[in-house]
C-alpha cells in the first residue's frame, strides 16, 4: 500500500532517485528547507511499504486578491513508479490544499516539449494559460508552458482564460 506523508528533513537524504531525472528540476538545500519552513502542508511525498520514496511534490500559496492561488513547484515520480496514478494523486492533495486555502486556482509551469506532463495535466483539467519564453535556462533555453486549473472560488472561472501572447520570464507576476 502507498503512502502519502509529508516530507521530512530526513527525506531529503533518501530523494535522489526520485530527483535525479533529466525533466525534474533540481535544488539547493536550502530551497528546500524553505518550502519545507513556510509551505509544509504543500511538500508531499508517497512512500512503498518498504518505505522508499515513489514520488514527490512541493508547491506553495502565493499571489494575492484573485490572483491567490497554489502552485506546483516541483512534482516527480521515480521512473520505477510511473503510470501507477501517483502523480495524480499528488496533484490532487495540493488541489485540496489549495481549496482550504480559498485560492482561486492552482498553476505550474512544465517544459513545452514534455509533453508526457502535458497530457496528465490536461487529463486532469489544466489548460496551457500562456506561453514563457526561455524559462528553463540551459543549452539551448527551453520555453514552458503555464498551466491552470481553476479552483471552486474562481466561479466565472477568470484566471483560466487563456493570454494569446507569449510572455517573459520577468514579465510573471
Amino acid at each position: 500500500m502507498t503512502t502519502l506523508r509529508p516530507f521530512t528533513c530526513d527525506d531529503m537524504f533518501r530523494f535522489n532517485f526520485v530527483n535525479l531525472d533529466p525533466l525534474t528540476e533540481t535544488y539547493g538545500l536550502t530551497f528546500y528547507l524553505q518550502y519545507m519552513a513556510h509551505w509544509p502542508e504543500y511538500f508531499q511525498l508517497t512512500e512503498a511499504p518498504g518505505g522508499e520514496i515513489m514520488g514527490y511534490i512541493m508547491g506553495k500559496a502565493e499571489g494575492h486578491a484573485t490572483n491567490w492561488h497554489g502552485h506546483v513547484t516541483a512534482l516527480s515520480v521515480a521512473p520505477d513508479y510511473r503510470r501507477l496514478g501517483l502523480a495524480a494523486k499528488l496533484m490532487f492533495g495540493l488541489e485540496e490544499i489549495s481549496e482550504k486555502k480559498q485560492a482561486y486556482f492552482v498553476d505550474l509551469f512544465v517544459r513545452v516539449s514534455n509533453t508526457v506532463a502535458i497530457n496528465m495535466y490536461k487529463n486532469l483539467g489544466y489548460i496551457i494559460y500562456r506561453t514563457v519564453l526561455e524559462y528553463y535556462s540551459g543549452s539551448p533555453d527551453e520555453d514552458a508552458y503555464d498551466m491552470r486549473k481553476s479552483l471552486s472560488r474562481d466561479v466565472d472561472k477568470l484566471s483560466v482564460v487563456p493570454l494569446t501572447h507569449p510572455v517573459r520570464p520577468e514579465d510573471i507576476e
